[in-house]
Formats: structure tokens, C-alpha cells, sequence
């Protein structure tokens, strides 16, 4: 295996998110990844990408782009409601497809694209970050072995203080505009967390959600007046899962007047661990234990040891392993369908003053795909 061929890629945009896959693929997977091609509206944008990354072909239509026979893959690193279109077209041109977080703008066009995904029998992978996290790992690794027990209620979280993009002063405006992007701080960086739980409970079916979202923390008023910023700065939720003895509970901030929140965690009938920072909790008769773990360790063990540490260490390493065929692809698509699905289930309840079921959620889901 390790004389497999270089995978083969097209990139589906260049802007800031595209910069550090481009990197990774150049700098950390050189060996494995070659970049064929890049794609972007924005021809001055593609034309410095590459040569900045020795990138042989640029196109401003990205259809055209997929129209090579020498793509493996292509990598779609446009804003959220661009998504489903870009995905669905690589896919039909017979590339496999890794697109970034989230999924899509809305639940139905996150579905749509699985589907899609299904039909064509090529491969797609969100770039769900956390779930390659050592924390992660370990945690999965506890729970397979039993020691939490009977896993029953896990806390997705995630902070800044005032880290908005555009209005608190990086980023551009389209990442606040429902147009682009749909959402908020639950789409933004939720979706890393909410994902990494689901991932460790085993992606289990959502049944019920109550939800409440906020836009309340001060800004600077020009940047209000010319962002358009209409998407939530905190969202909060209560899930329950299919069964009736699993839930969790979401807080996701990208401004709140507080110094932190506590780190994800999961718990079970005969432990506990908190994510960041890791920590693993149990009790012995009368003694309560609280320990840590060295994570480096660990990961020494899963390179040198176990011999497959470096396809678990990113989230693009993993893609490229399992285009290689050297592991089975994890389910990303269908952990980032279920974190829409919870993602949507808050704003929907939110809107509604109540609790939503998954079912509810399904029927009211409206696209919001741009077309390109």
C-alpha cells in the first residue's frame, strides 16, 4: 500500500477555507495528493492559489473543470448553501466528493446529496475535524471497552467570547448571511461538536428537540449596517434520541459575556470523560477517581503500534487513506445528515416556541441551494 498511486484533485473554490486544505494536501500529504486543478468564480483568486501551490490547470467554470478523466476527487470549499450544487455535480461527473462543514444550508439538501452520493456509488466525506481529534479516539476507544458503561447523556459545547465573523473583525460578511450560509454559530462551529458526539454514541436516530437561539451581544454598528448579519451568535438545545434513555444537551457561542464553557463530555453508568480538557472520571466502591491521559502516548502507540494512527490523524488524511484503500471511510455524510437534522430541529423550535419532532423537522425542510 504503500506504493499506491497519488490521488488525483480538484479544488471547487479558493477563497480562505480552501487555503488550508490546499495546504494540508501540499504540505502533509505531498506524497499521496496531487492537486490537478483549481476552480474559482474569482479568476485572480485561482490564478494565485496556483502558483502558490503548483497547481497546473485554473478554470472560472468549475463544470468544466469536471470534465477531466484524470480526477479522482474534488474538494468543495464553497459557503453552505453552495454546497448541494457543487457536491451533486462532482458526483454525477463520477468523482468521489469531500465538501466542507456543514453539510449543506438546510437538511433537505444535506439529504439530497447522501442520496445522490448512494445512487452514483462514489464516495462522500464532510470535513467533520473533531472526530479525528486524539480526545476522540481515546473516548471511542473507553466506550468500546466498556468502561463508561451504559452511555446515556453527552454535552456538546463550544465558546468565543466575541469571535463572529466580518462584525468582530476577520472574515467576510457572507459568513453571517442566512443567503450563504444559513446559519450561525451552529453551522459554523456546532457542527464540529454536535458531530463528535453524535460520532461517539454511535450516531443514534433523533426523536425529539427543543431549541432557542440568540443575536444579542453588542456590535460595531458600521459593521452591523454593512454585514447584513442575520444568523444566530448563540444556539442551545435539548435532544432526545430514539429509546428514551439517551440525550444531550448543545450550547454553541460565537459571543457571550463569559470568560468559558466547560469542554464536551459523555457519560455513562460506570464512568465519565470530558473532552477538552481530557479528563476521565469513575468511581471504585467508595472512592471516586478523577485521571487524565497521555494523549501523546497514545498517539506514539496508534502510528508505531497499532499502524494506523496517521489515517486517523486529520480529516483529509483519512479521506486520501480511504480513496487509497487503506481503511474504511468513517460516516461522515451520514453524522453530518443527523447533525442538520439537530441543527434545523433548533431553529425550528425556535421559531415555534416548542419542542420539535425529527419527523416535523423532515416536512418543513426547505431548500436552500444556490444553483451554479
Amino acid at each position: 500500500m504503500a506504493d499506491s498511486p497519488k490521488i488525483r484533485v480538484g479544488m471547487i473554490g479558493t477563497g480562505q477555507i480552501a487555503q488550508s486544505h490546499m495546504s494540508t494536501y501540499t504540505q502533509k500529504l505531498a506524497d499521496k495528493v496531487q492537486i490537478v486543478a483549481c476552480a474559482d468564480i474569482n479568476e485572480q483568486a485561482a490564478r494565485t492559489s496556483a502558483g502558490k501551490y503548483n497547481i497546473p490547470n485554473v478554470y472560472t467554470d468549475f463544470h468544466k473543470m469536471l470534465e477531466r478523466d484524470d480526477l479522482d476527487s474534488v474538494d468543495v470549499c464553497l459557503h453552505n448553501n453552495f454546497h448541494r450544487s457543487a457536491t451533486e455535480a462532482g458526483l454525477k461527473a463520477g468523482k468521489h466528493v469531500y465538501c466542507e462543514k456543514p453539510m449543506a444550508g438546510s437538511y433537505t439538501d444535506a439529504a439530497a446529496m447522501l442520496e445522490t452520493a448512494r445512487k452514483t456509488g462514489k464516495k462522500l466525506s464532510i470535513q467533520l475535524a473533531q472526530l479525528y481529534s486524539p480526545e476522540t479516539r481515546a473516548t471511542k476507544e473507553l466506550i468500546a471497552a466498556g468502561e463508561l458503561g451504559d452511555v446515556y447523556h453527552a454535552r456538546s459545547t463550544g465558546f468565543r467570547r466575541r469571535g463572529r465573523p466580518f462584525v468582530d473583525g476577520y472574515g467576510t460578511p457572507t459568513f453571517v448571511q442566512k443567503r450563504n450560509s444559513a446559519g450561525g454559530a451552529l453551522y459554523d462551529m456546532g457542527v464540529y461538536h454536535i458531530s463528535q458526539m453524535l460520532y461517539l454514541l454511535g450516531n443514534p436516530k433523533v426523536e425529539r428537540v427543543s431549541g432557542k437561539t440568540y443575536q444579542k451581544t453588542d456590535m460595531d454598528l458600521k459593521r452591523r449596517e454593512t454585514s447584513g448579519y442575520d444568523v444566530e451568535e448563540l444556539g442551545m438545545g435539548f435532544v432526545r434520541f430514539a429509546g428514551g434513555d439517551l440525550t444531550m444537551d448543545i450550547i454553541e457561542a460565537w459571543a457571550i459575556h463569559l470568560d468559558n464553557f466547560e469542554g464536551s463530555s459523555i457519560v455513562g453508568s460506570k464512568g465519565g470523560v470530558r473532552l477538552n480538557p481530557f479528563g476521565f472520571y469513575r468511581s471504585f466502591g467508595d472512592l471516586a477517581v478523577n485521571g487524565t491521559g497521555d494523549l501523546n502516548q497514545a498517539q506514539f502507540r496508534w502510528n508505531n503500534v497499532r499502524g494506523d494512527g496517521e489515517y486517523y490523524s486529520g480529516a483529509q488524511q483519512h479521506w486520501i487513506a480511504a480513496l487509497q484503500g487503506k481503511v474504511d471511510l468513517l460516516p461522515t455524510a451520514e453524522i453530518a445528515l443527523n447533525t442538520m437534522l439537530i441543527s434545523e430541529a433548533i431553529y425550528l423550535s425556535n421559531a415555534q416556541n416548542r419542542e420539535v419532532t425529527a419527523q416535523e423537522v423532515v416536512e418543513a425542510s426547505k431548500s436552500t441551494m444556490v444553483q451554479i
